[in-house]
């Protein structure tokens, strides 16, 4: 028998049919977004460059106006006048070497004092700077008192000095350009400083019956202090790293102690101590020499006091 035909098998293709066939691969490729979102991040990729184009022009934009509208930063850092720009520390030190050579002159030795005071005058000045070679002048412990700043190049250095018996300041006006100075005009004396006038002791209420406790305590804290015993400073000390004087001196008494009323287990006294310094002489008699300390002192096992902190008084009670 014969076999059947397969184009027979097959049904009728109608236009339908045949524009269903013709739609599929359109169908198909609007499936595919392979090359859709490529084009999607190229979009994200423009707008992130854009912005950072865009706050680089506003940053340029701003930075220049703020810099113009910026507050003016002061011209000098104190109330003194003391600017930033002005050299103090090389201009105190070479005035400091000036004065040592201006306010020390004898009329055996004009030469030496001329050639010494050239390295600090302007060009053309007078080689003594004034001295008309007369009479002799010695001055010692000379150091920086102030310095008055006037601007970048100009300042006065006040240098302090002692003429025999007496205190001087010696004011030295200095111009200075690229780190090189000159002494730009004579220099003038000054009275020296005043003395201060010490206020009255602050009054407070003593601790009478600590005072009488820590003048036994504190004696042997002190002894133990002049010749840096590690045994007793440890015995006597809490907490802290005292190490003591190497026996520059011998303990000799305690003169006075005073203990303001406070907490009971931890007070700020002041002690004075009276020193024994060394004979110069082998048979020579001790120096004596009162000094006041603040001390931190605890109270320990036993009822002891022991000393956390030492350090020089400031004023007894304050």
């Amino acid at each position: 028998m014969a076999r059947k035909s397969a184009v027979e098998d097959e049904p009728e293709v109608g236009s339908a049919a045949l524009d269903e066939a013709w739609d599929e691969p359109r169908r198909r490729a609007k499936r595919s977004w392979s090359g859709g979102g490529g084009r999607w991040w190229i979009w994200i990729g423009r707008a992130l460059l854009w912005a950072f184009v865009l706050v680089v022009v506003v940053n340029g934009i701003r930075a220049p106006f703020e810099r113009f509208t910026a507050d003016t930063p002061a011209v000098f850092d104190s109330g003194k006048g003391n600017e930033p720009g002005f050299p103090v520390a090389a201009a105190s030190s070479f005035a400091l070497q000036f004065a040592e050579v201006y306010l020390n002159y004898d009329a055996a030795a004009t030469g030496t004092r001329q050639d010494r005071l050239a390295r600090f005058l302007p060009e053309g000045a007078d080689a003594q700077f004034g001295w008309n070679g007369l009479g002799q002048l010695s001055a010692a412990q000379l150091q920086v008192y102030e310095v008055q700043v006037r601007d970048v190049h100009r300042a006065t250095v006040e240098v302090i000095a002692r003429l025999g018996t007496r205190w001087i300041r010696l004011a030295v006006p200095v111009y200075s350009d690229a780190g090189r100075f000159v002494v730009s005009e004579q220099p003038a004396l000054l009275e020296a400083p005043a003395k201060a006038q010490l206020p009255a002791n602050p009054g407070y209420e003593h601790d009478t019956e600590l005072e009488a406790k820590l003048q036994n305590d504190l004696t042997g804290f002190f002894q133990a202090y002049a010749q840096s015993d590690p045994v007793n400073l440890r015995r006597y000390t809490v907490g802290s790293d005292i190490t003591g004087l190497d026996s520059a001196v011998t303990f000799g008494a305690i003169v006075e102690v005073d203990a303001p009323v406070g907490d009971a287990d931890e007070r700020v006294v002041t002690a004075t101590v009276q020193w024994r310094v060394p004979p110069t002489e082998a048979r020579g008699e001790e120096g004596l020499l009162p000094q006041t300390y603040e001390l931190t002192v605890v109270k320990g096992d036993g009822d002891q006091w022991n000393v956390r902190s030492i350090r020089g008084a400031v004023q007894a009670g304050s």
